[in-house]
Formats: C-alpha cells, sequence, structure tokens
C-alpha cells in the first residue's frame, strides 16, 4: 500500500422507467443495484445517476439518488445529473458534467445486459477509459419476445448513436 488515498472512480449509471408516481421500476432499481455492489469493491466511488424528465414523469436521476441513499451512500459520494433525454444524451452531459469537475479517471458503465454494449462503446468514444460494471442478474425483460425487442432495438440504436456521437465529438472529447 503506498499510503496515498485512492482516486476515485465515477460509476455512471444509465436511466431506465421511473412510473408517473415517482416509484422506480424494477429494471432501474436493478441498476441501481448492480452499481452499488460495484461501488463497494471500490475505494473512492463516485456515482452519477443520469437520467432526466421524459413525458411528464419524474426525473430518472434524482430517484436513483435516492434509491443509493437508502442502501447508506453518501450524499458527497452522488453526482446527479437529470437532464439527459436518452443515452447519448447522458453520454454527452455526463462527459461534461465530469470534465467540468476536473475529472480524468475511468468511468464505470453500469446498465442492464442489453444495453451495457452500446453505453460502454459510446462513453469510450466520448473519449473515456471504460469500466464494465456486472449487469443485473434479471434480465430487463423476462419474456423471450419483449427480450429480443430490446436486443434488436440496441442493434439499430448502436450504430445511429455511434453516428452523431462523432458529429458531435467536437462538444465532448477535449481539443489538445
Amino acid at each position: 500500500m503506498s499510503g496515498r488515498p485512492e482516486a476515485p472512480l465515477a460509476i455512471v449509471i444509465f436511466g431506465a422507467t421511473v412510473h408517473p408516481d415517482g416509484t422506480p421500476s424494477a429494471t432501474l432499481c436493478r441498476r441501481v443495484a448492480a452499481a452499488e455492489a460495484f461501488g463497494r469493491t471500490c475505494a473512492a466511488p463516485l456515482f452519477v445517476p443520469t437520467g432526466g424528465s421524459l413525458g411528464g414523469r419524474p426525473a430518472e436521476a434524482p430517484v436513483m439518488a435516492e434509491l443509493l441513499r437508502r442502501t447508506g451512500v453518501r450524499d458527497s459520494a452522488i453526482l446527479i445529473e437529470a437532464t439527459a433525454r436518452d443515452t447519448l444524451d447522458s453520454v454527452l452531459a455526463c462527459s461534461v458534467l465530469l470534465r467540468a469537475r476536473g475529472y480524468r479517471g475511468a468511468v464505470a458503465v453500469a446498465s442492464s445486459g442489453y444495453h451495457l454494449p452500446r453505453c460502454l462503446v459510446l462513453m469510450r468514444l466520448a473519449g473515456w477509459r471504460v469500466v464494465r460494471v456486472p449487469p443485473p442478474r434479471v434480465p430487463a425483460a423476462r419474456g423471450l419476445r419483449r427480450r429480443w425487442f430490446w436486443r434488436l432495438r440496441e442493434v439499430a440504436a448502436l450504430p445511429w448513436d455511434v453516428l452523431l456521437l462523432v458529429l458531435r465529438r467536437r462538444e465532448t472529447v477535449p481539443r489538445d
């Protein structure tokens, strides 16, 4: 042991549905639980829940932050990003937020198994070294038909988001 404090590790938690009454979906709860479990293995986790309000529903990030607090995570270890409306917005907004704080370390990425590959690719293309947070063991969709819907959606969404990110790259990656 070197005797110096360990560097923080940002753990970005990608949002999922929040019901109109403010209760989190099972998928959202599982993503937060996976991130929190991973955070317990880190010396200095900085949880970054991301997700804004969609369709007049409560914003996802504050709901995730409350779930984290209920497990004992301190407010000082939570950095809320509550403006993003989709995955690409989350990548861009979290990149701006972390860089504005001077953060330059790796970014751990937490999401559901079907969604995780896209999140990892986009964060990497945004200039971050990425770490995969083991996804929840329970799939986001239990029915085979629904599970394939989400997988096929990701197949289409990944190249589209990559294209958009490349076009907007100047906004997310500092110039040397």
